[in-house]
């Protein structure tokens, strides 16, 4: 008897769904409902008939679910959870149905002996030479060997290609489509291209991820380099196994081999070769054990154009063969269409089966082969007892499971396993996550505002002070002239000078997120925060990519790609700009350290939370209103926590320090310069010695009104939050430059304007850069609507503020 036909403790009038476990308790999937691209979606994430599935616990707020299935653990929502039946099994049960699949296992074939190298060791070419077979057609020796690296999320894949690219690499978009595109050569190989595709766990579109890499493997036609988290193989084979039908030449690499191996557990890679046809590598891709052997491998299988030796995963004797010859009957029927549309035969016909409508459109059948298709599809259902995609999702992991008897020996239990679990305990516990969730937040602010930025700012306002000084003084010796003087003392050393010491908070930030979304912890807050978000109509995923808005609104928009419904991304995306992104740090550090020294932290914190509830709030009136029906079922991975890669993190803050520094020199460069200029110059072109006589303020003067009843009508605060709408740094950069004093912006500005004026730079329009990826994740209508949406509300609140600082007396 095999795994997925373990029988019942209960009979069938005790059947249950998986929303009736309790804590620790075992079921075998019986029936998975739901429809389309979702149920798709169950079924590529394990959750089949047969598989058996365990309650770990619950949510905090008693919503979403945890459970361990095939080997990793996956949150479910309470309403999608009873939509899978299900009955409780026993150990003898389990044990049986174990030593069925061993037995299965045992019979796909003997490990060959061919000697291969284990994690570490050096390759001395024996696998190479043993696969050599028909080499009579190699690309040229000068051909640019092109590689996509695959494989799912949080299996390592970042730091793979990090190792395997060093810093030859670029980020672009994929064309057509807004998606990250990095890519590089791999070192020591010129002559190669690496492409790092999005992460994902199936070939099978849910996402725009997904879509993006099954389409540039098609149409590109890659060698692939297939990571799999050796941890978690069972869940990451099931790509592999797909990315096997797309017949391309492969690699696929076991990363994380040295946790396998220091739990106690190992696995055949020599057994596991020659069951898939593929070479496999052990690697630990943190610290670049086994790299060099891939890359080997890589280039081998690349240049020969060597292509795996298993695409059919069917059995002939898996539930009478109907799968088996399902498959095959349609592969058959196809073949000419597969070959015109340019799609492997194997992936075409599997897809088909599967109902993909994509596939079904690019083969371009006729009516007759449609009807044919439908009537062989229909057989195997009513021999298999499951529906098509089940059927195929059930095949797949059938074959998985005998793959990972054959050659893994697994650890009972992970040290990796037993220490996310104590951590979880605190982290995502009933009374405990929330409170601590804030408390880490609170102490990411404090550290990043009070303690590194403080003290890296006023080192960096050292340096900038001396080198102004030199430069003034070199100016005044050399006789400059006045305008000149003026322009890179008063225009470019002020305003860019003011701007840099805030590059501290702004790589803190980055830093600290960073490393919650690497240590796992992420994954953890949307599972925490997933009820909480449905009450505005969104799903826990939501919460990354608004987490990462309090660094940059533009990677946190582009995030907004990840989640599979159209109507939670533009809801999203609407929300974004409210959680207050990094580069406003410039504006409440530059008023607080002059209007409230010493209180600087609490204030950031307060406003903070004023912009996320103020998120909040108009999340939930849109959830009535215009955006109305319920956010996307919670499936998410709950992957182990895990020690961030310093090179990656590293990585990150130089990127993210460069973007700073060029957006500081050439977009705040610019303002200065244009700024200077309209307030150094009269209408007429003549000289001022007043900036009030200057074009700005003629200008600015026209709509100064406006802010008025807030209590900042200046005219040069006017031009400052004008020109924010290119960054948000530049506010402060055009205020150093009209003000030319700390002293003469205090007597300006009260404390309550300067409270009403941060209010309303929290909450009106992002940046240009923020702009523009809205304007291409959703369009034109969408950006400039959340443009003027953004400045209606943030006038509405400043004021509201304003004048509730006035009835209270503060001034």
């Amino acid at each position: 008897m095999s795994q997925h036909q373990t029988p019942s403790v209960k009979g069938t009038d005790d059947q249950m769904t998986v929303r009736d476990l309790e804590i620790g308790e075992t079921a075998q999937i019986d029936t998975v409902g739901g429809t389309g691209a979702l149920r798709q979606h169950f079924l590529d994430m394990g959750v089949i008939p047969g598989a058996d599935i365990t309650l770990i616990k619950y949510a905090p707020m008693s919503d979403p679910m945890e459970f361990t299935i095939s080997g990793y653990e996956l949150s479910l929502r309470l309403a999608d959870a009873a939509k899978i039946t299900c009955h409780l099994v026993t150990r003898k049960e389990a044990k049986q149905a174990q030593d069925a699949v061993q037995a299965q296992a045992d019979s796909l074939m003997e490990a060959p002996q061919v000697r291969h190298p284990g994690l570490g060791e050096e390759s001395e070419g024996a696998y190479i030479d043993a696969r050599t077979k028909d080499h009579s057609h190699p690309l040229p020796d000068d051909a640019t060997l092109s590689f996509a690296l695959a494989g799912n999320e949080n299996c390592g894949k970042t730091t793979l290609f990090n190792k395997l690219t060093g810093a030859n690499q670029h980020v672009g978009n994929f064309p057509g489509v807004t998606v990250d595109r990095k890519e590089g050569s791999i070192l020591g190989h010129p002559n190669t291209k690496v492409t790092d595709l999005p992460g994902i766990y199936s070939m099978s579109p849910y996402s725009s991820e997904e879509l993006v890499s099954r389409q540039f493997i098609l149409q590109e036609h890659p060698a692939i380099i297939d990571i799999v988290d050796a941890t978690n193989i069972e869940r990451n084979l099931y790509l592999t196994m797909q990315l096997m039908e797309l017949n391309r030449p492969m690699v696929l690499a076991l990363n994380m081999m040295d946790e396998v191996q220091n739990n106690g557990g190992s696995i055949d890679v020599n057994r596991m070769e020659d069951i898939l046809g593929l070479p496999v590598v052990p690697i630990a891709a943190v610290n670049g054990e086994g790299v060099d052997e891939l890359v080997e491998h890589a280039v081998h299988v690349a240049h020969y154009q060597e292509l795996p030796g298993r695409q059919d995963f069917c059995d002939e004797n898996d539930h009478g063969g109907a799968v088996h010859r399902c498959l095959h009957a349609v592969m058959h029927l196809i073949e000419d269409h597969a070959k015109r549309a340019d799609i492997p035969l194997r992936f075409a016909a599997t897809k088909l089966v599967e109902g993909d409508k994509r596939v079904q459109d690019a083969l371009k059948l006729d009516q007759n082969e449609l009807d044919a298709v439908e009537h062989i599809v229909h057989q195997m259902e009513k021999e298999r007892g499951l529906d098509r995609a089940a059927a195929i999702a059930d095949m797949r992991f059938t074959f998985i499971h005998k793959v990972v008897s054959a050659c893994v020996i697994k650890p009972l239990e992970s040290k990796e396993t037993i220490r996310s679990r104590k951590i979880d305990a605190v982290l995502t516990g009933k009374y405990s996550a929330i409170p601590m969730f804030i408390l880490i937040m609170a102490a990411i602010f404090i550290l990043t505002f009070n303690v590194i930025g403080p003290f890296f700012g006023d080192l960096i306002t050292m340096f900038v002070d001396w080198v102004t000084g030199i430069v003034d003084g070199a100016l005044t010796a050399g006789n400059a002239s006045l305008v000149i003087h003026s322009l890179i003392v008063d225009g470019v050393f002020n305003a860019v000078g003011t701007v840099l010491p805030i590059l501290p908070n702004i790589v803190g930030m980055y830093f600290f997120l960073s490393l919650l979304e690497d240590t796992g912890y992420m994954a953890r807050v949307a599972f925490v925060m997933d009820k909480l978000l449905r009450k505005i109509g969104l799903s826990g995923r939501s919460i990354v990519p608004m987490l990462m808005g309090f660094g940059c609104s533009v990677p946190a928009v582009m995030a907004t790609r990840t989640l599979p419904s159209e109507r939670d991304r533009k809801l999203t995306v609407a929300l974004i700009p409210f959680m207050s992104c990094s580069t406003k740090l410039t504006i409440y550090g530059f008023f607080t350290a002059a209007f409230f020294p010493g209180q600087g932290g609490l204030i950031m914190i307060c406003l903070y939370l004023l912009g996320i509830l103020i998120a909040i709030l108009f999340g939930r009136i849109a959830h009535l209103t215009v955006a109305k029906g319920e956010a996307v079922p919670f499936v998410m991975e709950l992957p182990n926590y895990r020690m961030p890669g310093l090179r990656s993190v590293g990585q990150l803050l130089w990127e993210k320090t460069k973007d700073f520094l060029t957006r500081a020199f050439t977009t705040v460069f610019a303002a200065a310069v244009i700024i200077w200029l309209l307030q150094t110059f009269s209408p007429t072109f003549d000289m001022v010695t007043d900036p009030a006589d200057s074009m700005l303020a003629a200008v600015a003067t026209w709509i100064s009104p406006i802010f008025r009843p807030l209590g900042f009508g200046d005219w040069r605060i006017t031009t400052a939050l004008i020109a924010g709408f290119m960054a948000k740094e530049v506010v402060v950069a055009t205020l150093s430059v009209l003000f030319g004093s700390m002293a003469e912006l205090t007597v300006a500005l009260t404390p309550l304007a300067v409270i009403t004026l941060l209010v309303f730079c929290l909450l009106y329009t992002p940046c240009v850069a923020a702009i523009s990826a809205i304007q291409r994740e959703l369009g034109g209508k969408w950006a400039w609507g959340i443009v003027a949406f953004q400045c209606i509300v943030a006038y509405v609140v400043a004021l509201l503020v304003h004048s509730v600082g006035l009835l209270l007396g503060f001034v």
